[in-house]
């Protein structure tokens, strides 16, 4: 739970890589309060060249950008929750690239409890066996 998948343009770099996959991480701990140990990332490179806006070129732009896409289980977040996560992500992400173009995207879904899950286990299972582990 929760699964982030980031697209940064540009050539392949480990070092922003990690810091950016921890800026992420410390912002969905802190602001969505998931815990650590369970948030996935991962981080794609995509050449500037091949990401557009508006029929142009990152590189013809002499921009940068980003794509952050966030699974969540659904009803665990409240609006202002996600709100203040995307705000955060992009001045955060957009501080850490540099030069990064408006159409960067922050796209956080909410997953059905009963369809989504790690370890062989949905969400929604989880959610039923501690309402019945849990002393009444």
């Amino acid at each position: 739970m929760p699964h982030l998948n980031l697209q940064i343009s540009g050539p392949a770099d480990p070092a922003l890589a990690r810091r950016a996959s921890a800026l992420v991480a410390d912002l969905t701990v802190e602001t969505l309060g998931k815990p650590r140990e369970l948030i996935a990332i991962e981080v794609r490179f995509v050449d500037r060249a091949l990401w557009f806006v508006d029929g142009r070129s990152l590189e013809e732009l002499g921009r940068n950008s980003f794509f952050l896409d966030i699974s969540i289980t659904d009803e665990t977040n409240t609006k202002d929750e996600k709100a203040r996560f995307i705000e955060r992500a992009y001045a955060q992400l957009s501080a850490l690239i540099g030069e990064v173009h408006e159409v960067s995207y922050i796209h956080v879904v909410d997953a059905r409890a009963a369809a989504y899950g790690y370890g062989g286990a949905t969400q929604e299972r989880r959610y039923q066996a501690a309402r019945i582990a849990a002393p009444r």
